[in-house]
């Protein structure tokens, strides 16, 4: 499969930690050639630069996914400085945790903002690139939140529940065209967590977390799996989560 992934053009939402850091360093490791987008501009460049002192290939640029036209121009410096745009990884998102009677509709929104619209003008950025070459993939992180429905996270897992079915609605009207994967990661050890305002609720996950929690590697490992398939093969939901979770 390395040889299906070397050469490869690969933007990334949310590439500064967790899973996008994982998933950006693997790809660079198998020769891909990788374009990062996140807020933080100095993980951005660290991360750069150790791939590149590494002997990868990588550019970077701040975006904020609710920003459309930051993703525009994310995808413009691949096609600037590679020449194409080979697959998008739909990576950044955010989880506020809250009873929906609690009414935190300011959460809700940025939610939607994020995981739901940040992901839908991703797909939209990519779209003109893949008709004009004729190929692309599409690449989403979803989550478990969004197969098994708990308290709580009812806003956030349906964000992730629209991204699946959008996902799966892409995939049937491409006819082919374009690959599309959701890959839906359980407790993984990230800074995800960090971004709940709910102090109990973050007090309670890092707890479950610390003890279950797999890697982002382990995650990135799907996401290498699914971009390294032969051209005619489609990888489309992949579940990844620690042995012992709900």
């Amino acid at each position: 499969m390395e040889n299906n992934i070397k050469g490869k053009v690969v933007v990334i939402t949310g590439a500064s930690s967790g899973i996008g850091e994982a998933t950006a360093r693997m790809l660079a490791a198998k020769r891909a050639k990788v374009v990062l987008g996140a807020r933080r501009a100095d993980r951005l460049e660290a991360l750069t630069a150790q791939i590149k002192e590494e002997g990868g290939e990588a550019v970077w640029l701040v975006t904020d996914i609710k920003r459309r036209d930051d993703l525009i121009q994310l995808a413009g410096l691949a096609a600037q400085t590679f020449g194409k745009l080979d697959v998008l990884i739909n990576n950044a998102g955010i989880s506020h945790l809250s009873r929906i009677d609690d009414l935190q509709v300011e959460d809700w929104e940025e939610m939607i903002d994020v995981n739901l619209k940040g992901y839908l003008y991703g797909i939209a950025t990519a779209m003109p690139y893949f008709k004009k070459q004729g190929f692309g993939h599409i690449v989403n992180i979803l989550s478990t939140s969004g197969i098994k429905i708990v308290p709580l996270q009812g806003v956030y897992a349906g964000t992730k529940n629209a991204i699946r079915t959008i996902s799966e609605a892409l995939r049937q009207e491409s006819n082919g065209g374009y690959r599309v994967t959701g890959i839906s990661p359980g407790f993984v050890r990230t800074e995800f967590i960090d971004g709940m305002k709910n102090q109990e609720m973050r007090t309670i996950f890092k707890e479950k977390m610390e003890q279950i929690a797999i890697s982002p590697e382990d995650i990135a490992n799907a996401v290498i799996y699914a971009v390294g398939q032969p051209d005619n093969v489609d990888v489309g939901d992949i579940v990844i989560r620690p042995v012992v979770q709900d």
